[in-house]
């Protein structure tokens, strides 16, 4: 009995938090709506969003409603299970407009929302023939999909309840000591920075509409275009600069843009984030021009631009591009799939391995090559900057940062082999996984309409694993697992 008590308050405030931010996602898929006013001819579409929208919200607020005066604190692992939950009903919810509206097979339709929230950006729409509605949901959903930003409404509304659930996120850095105040400032820093985007796009020569989808989708580090050919359809220096801007702010880790707007550029430079960038980003823009770009295009500015604005949509994982890449050298490429790989920062919308782990573990091998100088008992930690605190990287924090990388690149090599093993060629495999699993969206043709829903079913798996990455999947299963064998133990009892 002491169990079943335990388990059903336990449950009670998984499913009254979860109700609140299950109602956050009805309101996002509700929110394309509101391109109607521009193009009320598509009117017919509205249903679409309206009934799966709809239906969230009032079940989710049906749940919070029932259940907060009888709900307890959330515990990390609680936070888990919300955090899995809620991201499973946000991609089955989020499939059914691409269903009922752009005419999508179950495959397809489960894969463009799983790569919409997730914010990879890689597709399997023809946008020219897609409406205006839908290109303004897939916009939305990696809008919110890429800040957690129903984790940090939530966070906003009922802090400190929810810190637990904000960590199983991995949004567990606070700008400020107030919980609350901290999930206001991360909101009202995102929401700042994509006003001011929508803004400069504009002056920078897209249309209001095409301003604001990109906006959103640079941000978030998503990636999803409203044409084919992503920004090489306005070929556009100034566009191409405002968008580096606001890919580079979408992959900065909050707290680092928190050190930026208010001037305290000291801590800022000594963030290991900030100098991993200032030494890879340089780095690969000379090799992509001297051995890819300036081999290829006709012009040098042409070839510079090229190299800086693919360095920087890859290293952030947002996906954009100006160009094919199918006639680039095998220099480019691999250029491209270390720079996805290791992705972009910690906290922030951004994929991949993250910069603070690598800066980490660079350290920790310099450290360990001094220690192995020093006298035997001469006692030393490596240290790495976050923000405005200094971490020392103790063994433990090493070794679980090793064990993730070592799961990431294990998972990468597993979902490059079984694209290979559909008739890919490797290189094509190993970039097209390496985008998948950090989010990113570059393509090299691999992922396509016709593309087998196996290796679609493969991605799927690794944008879910890459976004959330990995243990909070594993952990979240598994004691959702262990906790049906309870009740179902607990019933048999009866």
């Amino acid at each position: 009995m002491q169990n079943h008590h335990w388990l059903r308050q336990k449950y009670q405030a998984i499913f009254c938090y979860g109700g609140l931010i299950t109602a956050i996602t009805g309101l996002t898929i509700l929110f394309p709506l509101i391109a109607l006013i521009a193009y009320p001819e598509e009117i017919k579409l509205a249903w679409g969003f309206f009934l799966p929208g709809i239906f969230l919200v009032l079940v989710g607020l049906l749940l919070w409603y029932k259940l907060k005066n009888s709900s307890t604190s959330v515990t990390l692992q609680d936070g888990v299970i919300i955090v899995v939950l809620s991201w499973i009903i946000a991609i089955a919810f989020g499939t059914i407009p691409f269903i009922t509206i752009s005419g999508l097979n179950f495959t397809p339709a489960v894969f463009e929302s799983t790569s919409g929230w997730t914010t990879t950006g890689l597709s399997t729409m023809d946008v020219s023939q897609a409406s205006h509605i839908i290109l303004l949901y897939r916009s939305t959903i990696q809008l919110v999909g890429g800040a957690g930003f129903a984790i940090l409404a939530l966070s906003a509304i009922i802090a400190p309840v929810s810190m637990g659930i904000a960590a199983a996120e991995g949004r567990s850095e606070q700008l400020v000591p107030n919980v609350r105040q901290s999930a206001k400032l991360v909101l009202n820093i995102y929401t700042g920075y994509v006003a001011v985007g929508i803004v400069a796009l504009r002056l920078a020569g897209m249309n209001w509409f095409d301003a604001i989808n990109h906006a959103f989708a640079a941000l978030s580090t998503g990636g999803f275009s409203t044409h084919a050919a992503s920004f090489g359809y306005w070929d556009s220096t100034a566009i191409e600069v405002v968008t580096i801007v606001l890919m580079l702010l979408g992959t900065l880790n909050f707290l680092t843009s928190y050190l930026l707007l208010t001037g305290k550029f000291a801590n800022l430079w000594r963030n290991s984030e900030i100098r991993l960038q200032a030494f890879i980003v340089p780095l690969s823009i000379i090799i992509l021009s001297l051995g890819v770009t300036s081999n290829i295009y006709p012009t040098l500015g042409k070839s510079i631009r090229v190299a800086i604005f693919e360095t920087i949509t890859a290293l952030s994982t947002s996906g954009f591009s100006t160009v094919s890449y199918t006639n680039w050298n095998s220099i480019g490429w691999l250029v491209l799939i270390v720079l996805m790989l290791i992705g972009g920062g910690t906290g922030a919308t951004a994929g991949g391995i993250k910069q603070f782990r690598i800066y980490a573990l660079y350290r920790g091998v310099i450290w360990e090559v001094r220690r192995e100088l020093l006298p035997k008992n001469a006692i030393t930690e490596p240290d790495v900057w976050q923000g405005e605190t200094r971490q020392f990287l103790s063994d433990r924090k090493l070794r679980q940062i090793g064990m993730f990388v070592f799961l990431y690149l294990l998972v990468y090599l597993i979902g490059s082999g079984i694209i290979t093993a559909y008739g890919y060629s490797l290189p094509e495999s190993l970039f097209e996984y390496a985008s998948t699993l950090s989010t990113v969206g570059l393509s090299v043709g691999v992922t396509s309409p016709d593309a087998p829903a196996g290796l679609l079913w493969t991605e799927i798996i690794g944008m879910f694993l890459g976004r959330l990455e990995f243990f909070p999947v594993f952990v979240g299963l598994i004691l959702i697992y262990r906790d049906l064998q309870t009740i179902i133990g607990l019933s048999i009892l009866k």
